[in-house]
């Protein structure tokens, strides 16, 4: 899928972002999780079922439906949890495989004051964050956070998965936000595999087609 997606980010002047752009990996697909979550779901779940073989009787296709729309919503209420706005994943097999990877966009976390230094900065937002670097994705600045998640049973989460979060400073807001995109993917059961990196660089490759939207 080439075509940009775009959603609202926040509170902000009249010369900040109402939203963003940005250009997703061939196969993917967006659900927003503010409203339209479960027509994308349908969207989604349709646009599979219509890719497995014709053969396939009936009832398969059925239960098959049923289980893909249980796993999106899924999917989707963790994400919501998770304070997440829109929930980007992979949406076509490739050799029969979907990709266990997504990406969702956050909603706005108040930030420290501006003034204070990119250490404190990122302590504050990410105290947790072991691997980090400063970015600017469209003039903002920002930092890139690498690391690994451990399971995590309350949430569901049943295997470790390597993480990379882009913090981004929204510019010009009335108080200071930052906008968080946040990478996750299990790859092969090992986060520091070969499979992993090479969606992490997918993931960052995306991050260079990051815009900010302007209504």
């Amino acid at each position: 899928m080439s075509s940009t997606t775009e959603t609202t980010s926040g509170e902000t002047t009249a010369e900040a972002p109402t939203g963003y752009t940005l250009v997703p990996p061939p196969g993917w697909d967006m659900i927003p999780l503010r409203e339209g979550t479960s027509e994308a779901i349908k969207r989604i779940v349709d646009g599979s079922v219509q890719e497995l073989p014709a053969e396939i009787p009936r009832d398969d296709l059925t239960k098959a439906r049923l289980e893909l729309i249980k796993r999106l919503k899924k999917v989707a209420r963790q994400a919501r949890e998770a304070r997440a706005m829109d929930l980007h994943l992979p949406v076509e097999r490739i050799d029969g495989v979907a990709l266990p990877a997504s990406f969702i966009i956050s909603e706005p976390l108040a930030a420290p004051a501006l003034g204070m230094d990119a250490g404190m900065v990122l302590s504050s937002l990410r105290p947790d964050a072991s691997q980090s670097e400063e970015v600017t994705i469209d003039g903002a600045a920002g930092f890139r956070v690498d690391g690994v998640a451990q399971p995590d049973s309350a949430r569901e989460v049943e295997h470790p998965s390597r993480r990379v979060e882009y913090i981004l400073q929204i510019p010009n807001s009335a108080t200071p936000k930052w906008l968080t995109v946040s990478f996750s993917t299990i790859a092969d059961g090992r986060p520091d595999s070969e499979m992993a990196e090479i969606l992490v660089e997918l993931f960052d490759a995306v991050m260079t087609t990051f815009r900010w939207s302007y209504s």
